[in-house]
């Protein structure tokens, strides 16, 4: 499942809400979300926040004090991909990945930790934004779910996507 419709902050935070709920709903939740340390310099302090234990992965390079760009550090971002994998193969009922972006459509970033979940049949919810649809599409062949994020607020929603993911799941 893919959230839109809203800034990239209130997404996170909206994936961080669906975690909780979903841990609340006695699942097992695994995967990551980005967090921002330092909310005046977002760009400098990334981190991915594993949602099974709290561990935190800088995926930010600091370029200087001069510097008004963001990069990536693709280290962060394999040790955040490798932890959700460990986390799918102990076992887990739901992953959630902070975002499907540049780097996944390109095969790095995350994109082992969806193709593990994928691969183990597990639901994902993630983000994808307008100009990573066509990506997004291409990799999921069209079976994606698209969700605007204050439908994905809703609990009744929730409740009736947990249920109906569960119920496909044990029938397969």
């Amino acid at each position: 499942m893919a959230l839109q419709g809203a800034a990239s902050n209130v997404i996170q935070d909206l994936l961080d809400e669906l975690a909780t709920r979903l841990a609340g709903m006695g699942l097992r939740v695994s995967g990551v979300i980005e967090s921002s340390v330092d909310k005046t310099r977002p760009c400098k302090a990334m981190m991915l926040r594993s949602l099974d234990d709290g561990s935190v992965f800088s995926i930010s390079q600091d370029l200087g004090p001069g510097s008004q760009a963001c990069h990536l550090d693709p280290e962060g971002l394999v040790l955040a991909c490798a932890a959700v994998e460990q986390s799918i193969a102990r076992g887990t009922d739901v992953v959630i990945l902070s975002k499907f972006g540049k780097q996944e459509a390109a095969g790095s970033g995350l994109a082992d930790a969806f193709g593990a979940a994928i691969s183990a049949g597990l639901p994902v919810i993630t983000a994808v934004s307008p100009a990573m649809m066509s990506e997004w599409q291409n990799y999921t062949g069209g079976l994606a779910e698209y969700v605007p994020a204050e439908v994905a607020r809703r609990a009744a929603w929730l409740t009736d996507w947990s249920r109906r993911v569960m119920t496909s799941r044990a029938c397969a």
